[in-house]
């Protein structure tokens, strides 16, 4: 249980990390900042998104996928198919 607290806490200032970079890229635009260093910024958001995503995917396919596979039946499809729904969209992101 303490370890689902620690883990969650992790990833919650994960995304606190992410929101401070799109408050940067709000003041960057704010102050008239050169474009290319602002795309250098959107750049690294969107790299810490994509970064955030597969942490989320891998848990989901280790924990969800995983416990649904071992049971079977239609949860297994359902989780199954999920997942490759969430891949096609990460790759079409």
């Amino acid at each position: 249980m303490a370890g689902q607290k620690k883990h969650k806490d992790d990833v919650m200032m994960r995304l606190r990390r992410i929101e401070g970079q799109v408050r940067g890229l709000q003041r960057l635009v704010a102050e008239d900042t050169y474009c290319i260093d602002v795309l250098t910024q959107v750049s690294a958001v969107t790299r810490a998104l994509q970064s955030f995503a597969l942490q989320m995917l891998d848990e989901h396919m280790a924990t969800c996928v995983s416990n649904a596979v071992a049971e079977g039946g239609e949860e297994r499809e359902q989780k199954l198919k999920e997942a490759s729904d969430a891949i096609a969209r990460l790759v079409r992101s």
